[in-house]
């Protein structure tokens, strides 16, 4: 554990660490046995998906510092140097419990008639199957490159799985080596071959192309061959970490070594693979010491494993949860005339998205209405949501869309739809110089009255399936008036702009935070009614932690939800002993973002795009909003109060990484999505159900 214990400093787990401690969650998730049998493959990928990503950005962030080799920057490189250490250490602990758990569920999946078979398990009819589908259409996809004839390889994508080939002929030394790369693209990485009887068979692609090696390599005198897989990750080139100080951010830009194209930053490699093999990859790699290399399974990228075949067995996963169509959005008024009268919210993915596109598409179709603003910041493949924008320009709505082209891994995709969206006619505004935009926004204007949108998640169709999103529909005017200064800002950068309703970062976000926790202090200290209640996906930034400590030791009790990185340590006595962190992972991705404030008795609600991290509270346009409706902050008390009795899926954040499961204060089994998602249907459809299956 990373803990900062330097005299005068407050406890603080790196973000970093931290972060490796969620992603342990998630590999518990695959290791719990009643857990469907496809859903814990798919945890095992979304686990290994994460790691992928943290290495390309997070740990390539440690690198370049600890590389920057100036004792200006002494206690960075320091701290990232003992960060780095611990994350190589919790990853070689958990890459080994991954192993375990993948050799499980493959031994589960035989139990249910599903066989991941290898080379040496296949049927004669089986063996001929996997011939001819090479000679059909493997033959031209697996071509081999001899390490002979190239010394490096690391402008090669990292995205992809490789076999690295040792080829032999009897009765000679010398051997050639050779790199296939998997064609996972074009083929997937699980082939379905024959099966006798009721049995499922399948294959990985790694395994397929080692059958075949003697096919690929016909007409060559090998006559002996090894195979092993190997992947590497690349650094991702993004920018500096935003928690560090400007002034280290431009040394280390200027003064590391150029990364034009991702420098390769860990290599993972079968641990049974020949060292010599092992140090010829290190080397064309380019590895150095301060890069990561981990001998693991037969298998490697197992993100793929998020699309394992569901094999037509509905029995081995989650079972449906249609989403739910609230009455405010299924009778045959208008909508938009509803939301005038009264604030409405939906929870996605319990609600369905489609309410959402119904308030957009009535925009489109309304005479009324003459302009449609909108953030987005992450967009889906074919979506509804910007096909409905370019209706509205065609039907002569003066639509402008704010979308963020440095949205991580999605910059080209957003790029397409901006060029698709400016050919309809729609102003497209692509942000505010040195500010992402992560503001959640809709603002429509209308003869009849403006309305907003206030959201936690973005308007992505996919993401509203696997999510857990609030959005905030209002025609209050101090709201819908601030939502559209907002617009104004990024629009005009640099006209003063003055919130008094929305707390909007980096503007002002920050210090209305801590005042709020400032109020609590104070009522605490008087006996007056003093509680936190949150749920966010992270939280790092030193200044609201050290507030929420002094919080915590005058009295207030301070209960969280908290997804991902979390840098407080709980428990201490007389500084952190009031504080309660729930870690939650279940079929849907805690995404929304609620923070309630006691206020002696007069309760403030607010919701929004922003977690506690110094990137959004000072680095990205972030919004979050007060909720005044009283049914509506009774229903987001009620999320967070359902994750704060989260026992069958919560486990408690403290500052240790042991991940002890969540117990609530009366001890009973709890299960927040299944009750959130009953409470619901009971609501929406009448039902009775006075006792609502928890588990």
């Amino acid at each position: 554990m990373k803990v900062t214990k330097k005299k005068g400093e407050i406890p603080y787990l790196e973000r970093d660490i931290s972060w490796m401690y969620f992603n342990r969650r998630i590999l518990s998730e695959a290791e719990k046995a009643p857990v469907p049998l496809l859903e814990r493959l798919s945890f095992l990928g979304i686990y290994s998906n994460n790691l992928d990503e943290f290495y390309r950005v997070r740990v390539a962030t440690l690198n370049r510092i600890i590389e920057y080799e100036d004792k200006t920057i002494k206690t960075e490189r320091e701290t990232a140097i003992q960060t780095f250490r611990e994350i190589s250490r919790l990853n070689a602990l958990y890459t080994q419990k991954f192993e375990e758990t993948f050799t499980a569920i493959n031994t589960a999946l035989r139990q249910n008639r599903i066989y991941l078979l290898n080379e040496q398990e296949l049927q004669e009819e089986q063996a001929n199957y996997i011939r001819e589908f090479y000679k059909t259409q493997l033959i031209g996809s697996t071509t081999p490159l001899f390490t002979s004839s190239f010394r490096h390889f690391s402008d090669q994508p990292d995205d992809h799985i490789y076999l690295s080939v040792c080829l032999q002929t009897t009765g000679k030394t010398k051997k050639d080596f050779a790199i296939i790369a998997l064609p996972v693209q074009s083929y997937g990485r699980f082939i379905r071959i024959p099966g006798d009887d009721d049995r499922i068979c399948l294959m990985f692609l790694d395994d397929i192309v080692r059958f075949c090696l003697p096919l690929i390599f016909n007409g060559r005198p090998y006559d002996h061959f090894e195979a092993y897989t190997f992947k590497f990750t690349k650094d991702a080139e993004m920018e500096l970490d935003s928690d560090l100080r400007n002034s280290i951010m431009q040394k280390i830009s200027k003064g590391v070594k150029s990364r034009k194209n991702g420098e390769p930053i860990r290599l993972v490699y079968d641990s049974r693979m020949p060292a010599v093999m092992q140090r010829h990859l290190s080397r064309m790699l380019c590895m150095d010491r301060w890069d990561t290399q981990v001998g693991a399974g037969r298998y490697q990228n197992l993100k793929d494993l998020m699309k394992f075949p569901d094999c037509k067995r509905d029995d081995l996963k989650y079972p449906p949860q249609p989403p739910l169509f609230k009455t405010d959005f299924s009778g045959d008024d208008s909508i938009l005339n509803t939301i005038r009268t009264r604030d409405l919210f939906l929870h996605y993915p319990y609600h369905s998205f489609s309410s959402f596109l119904r308030v957009l598409r009535e925009a489109t179709i309304d005479p009324n209405v003459k302009a449609i603003k909108m953030t987005l910041y992450r967009v889906a493949k074919n979506s509804k949501v910007i096909q409905t924008l370019i209706a509205a320009a065609r039907n002569g709505k003066k639509v402008t869309v704010v979308i963020e082209l440095l949205a991580r891994f999605d910059e080209a995709s957003n790029i397409s739809w901006s060029k698709q969206m400016q050919d309809a006619g729609i102003k497209v505004v692509f942000g505010v110089e040195g500010l992402k935009i992560h503001a959640k926004l809709v603002y429509i204007s209308g003869r009849q009255g403006d309305i907003a949108c206030v959201s936690t998640g973005n308007f992505h169709e996919g993401n509203a399936t696997r999510y857990t999103d609030v959005t905030l529909f209002t025609a209050r005017k101090t709201l819908v008036k601030e939502v559209r200064h907002v617009f104004d800002f990024i629009e005009k950068p640099y006209l003063p702009v003055k919130f008094k309703e929305l707390l909007v970062s980096p503007n002002d976000m920050r210090s209305k935070l801590l005042k709020l926790i400032e109020e609590e202090v104070k009522n605490a200290k008087k006996q007056k009614p003093a509680r936190i209640l949150g749920k966010v996906n992270h939280i790092t930034d030193r200044t609201l932690i050290a507030k929420l400590y002094e919080a915590s030791a005058a009295g207030v009790k301070i209960d969280l939800v908290v997804r991902g990185n979390c840098s407080i340590v709980t428990g201490i006595p007389g500084i952190s002993e009031n504080i309660r962190i729930n870690g939650i992972i279940d079929r849907y991705l805690e995404h929304s973002r609620i923070f309630i404030f006691e206020n002696a008795g007069d309760m403030i609600c607010l919701t929004g795009s922003a977690d506690w991290m110094p990137r959004n509270l000072d680095n990205r346009i972030e919004v979050l909003t007060p909720v005044y409706d009283k049914e509506i902050q009774t229903e987001l008390k009620r999320i967070v109060e359902y994750g704060l009795k989260d026992s069958l899926q919560g486990r408690q954040v403290d500052g240790t990484g042991q991940n002890i499961p969540w117990e609530n204060e009366d001890h009973s089994l709890f299960r927040s999505q299944s009750a959130l998602y009953h409470y619901y249907q009971e609501d929406i459809q009448g039902i009775t159900t006075n006792n609502i299956p928890h588990e």
